[in-house]
């Protein structure tokens, strides 16, 4: 539900990438047009400085609904903005500008008036959406295929191939286009299946090819996230506490009865961050030597760009962000259930780093031709040995920040930690990413808005190269990854797709 935005550089970026039309000014209207930002209250701006940066003239008329909450405490959110400020990382500017370093905090996608979340289903499917007769929604409904016709090298998506759940097969037709927003893992897995990816790929299970690009289902990105939690002084509240069912009923009455309490607002925090270790910002000259040693002599467009992201003073290579509740990371987690349930008898809180701009590219491909299998993903997280230096710099900055006041007062002094490493030291820092790094479920690139000969699957209308009217809207398009989290830019995405659908029907 956390909403945050993509800088001015990244955003610049998609269109020097090769993609015409695509820029940070470009896309900021259809933010706006996508979402209506609640003016925050009075607790809000007073425990979290919001007058100071917030700005109303960003907040956008739109059906998905987005707020503050008037639950925040000063010894969380306001100790958490106020510390990082100590620490020289006070907020620029409201980060829907583009430009904004420092410690915030954001909005979530909760409809203030219900306190319930505000989603895709709330803000677009409304009584008067449901009551058009053009438009009709399957549930239960799996798409097995996209049928396609192919002349000479012109290929023209027909229809789709559903399955009902009675478990009948039907085909829909499509009169003008073919939109496929199945999300960056499976997008990439109903065009393998449809015949549209690497050759060799499609014909080792049998599919015949109708379109071969291998740049499908490659180019993958994915925030990697490093993960500390520190245990809570005594009288400090934490989320670990709801292991007690008597005190979780008691939340759940809070809820229920005036929408109330923890379970009607999002505690989460931020803070954008250039790169940083232990001892602060690093210089220019150091940032220089770290990327050069790492980064081959002629990198490319892509990885050129990213590296003037990394070097420049005044863009975030990380985001810090405030969960009040412990992880555990096994070395193989088989759910996120696993991962936050509180295994361990102290409260505590976690500090999550989150590497902003990855190198490293992964993938998800196809492991049969059968729809119902699962595709196999691999984000491949730290393959590119920049990543793994630039997000450990920032897990020693971590020990600065837990240090600090007036945030330290929630942390109990020697208290436990997980994992029980001392981040000060580069190496150890590094040993906490490996330790305790998960995705924190960001993945987009998987089929890149770029010229194809670059690896680029759709073009600058999001039309799949090769194919006359089949469009991709959702986050595989994405060139470069956005910091922070996607929610905001996947519904811009559409937006801006949405005009795209219109203008090209009128032709």
């Amino acid at each position: 539900m956390v909403m945050m935005y993509p800088s001015r550089a990244i955003m610049d970026g998609w269109g020097k990438l090769g993609n015409v039309g695509w820029s940070f000014d470009t896309m900021a209207p259809y933010y706006k047009k996508s979402s209506t930002v609640h003016t925050p209250g009075p607790l809000a701006r007073a425990v979290t400085g919001l007058d100071n940066y917030h700005d109303e003239i960003l907040s956008g008329n739109g059906p998905l609904q987005v707020s503050f909450s008037e639950e925040y405490t000063d010894a969380f959110q306001g100790g958490w903005i106020k510390s990082f400020a100590n620490l020289g990382l006070k907020t620029t500017a409201d980060p829907r500008t583009g430009k904004s370093i420092g410690s915030f905090q954001n909005p979530a996608s909760i409809d203030p008036a219900t306190k319930t979340r505000s989603f895709a289903a709330t803000a677009y499917y409304s009584a008067a959406a449901r009551a058009r007769k053009n438009l009709v929604v399957l549930t239960e409904t799996l798409v097995k295929k996209i049928t396609t016709e192919k002349n000479g090298d012109n290929v023209t998506a027909t229809g789709v191939i559903i399955q009902t759940k009675e478990g009948d097969e039907k085909t829909v037709s499509a009169l003008s286009e073919v939109i496929l927003a199945a999300g960056a893992l499976q997008s990439p897995q109903i065009l393998e299946i449809s015949g549209i990816g690497g050759r060799q790929l499609l014909e080792s299970h049998g599919i015949p090819v109708v379109i071969d690009n291998a740049g499908v289902g490659e180019h993958l990105q994915d925030h990697a996230i490093a993960c500390q939690s520190f245990e809570v002084a005594d009288g400090v509240p934490s989320a670990d506490e709801f292991r007690d069912p008597a005190l979780l009923n008691t939340v759940l009455q809070m809820y229920t009865s005036g929408k109330g309490g923890p379970l009607g607002m999002s505690p989460l925090v931020n803070t954008y961050a250039p790169l940083v270790d232990f001892w602060g910002p690093v210089s220019a000259n150091a940032k220089k030597i770290l990327v050069e040693s790492h980064l081959e002599k002629q990198p490319g467009l892509e990885f050129e760009y990213l590296r003037s992201i990394i070097e420049a003073a005044d863009e975030p290579t990380a985001q810090y962000l405030f969960l009040p509740f412990q992880l555990n990371i096994p070395p193989e987690p088989k759910s996120l259930t696993e991962c936050i349930t509180p295994i361990h008898p102290e409260n505590y809180i976690t500090v999550v780093t989150a590497l902003n701009h990855p190198f490293s590219r992964g993938s998800v491909h196809i492991t049969s031709p059968d729809i119902s299998i699962k595709p196999e993903w691999d984000p491949k997280y730290m393959s590119h040995p920049l990543d793994i230096e630039i997000l450990a710099r920032h897990v020693q900055f971590v020990e600065k920040f837990v240090d600090t006041a007036p945030f330290n007062a929630v942390l109990k002094s020697g208290g436990k930690r997980l994992p029980d490493i001392t981040g000060a030291d580069l190496e150890n820092a590094k040993e906490i990413v490996r330790q305790h790094q998960i995705s924190i479920f960001h993945p987009s690139g998987s089929l890149p808005m770029l010229p194809k000969e670059q690896g680029g699957v759709v073009n600058e209308r999001l039309i799949v190269y090769g194919t006359k009217n089949l469009r991709v809207v959702d986050a595989s398009i994405f060139p470069l990854q956005t910091l922070g989290t996607i929610q905001a830019t996947v519904y811009a995405v559409a937006e801006r797709a949405a005009d795209f659908i219109k203008e090209d029907g009128k032709k």
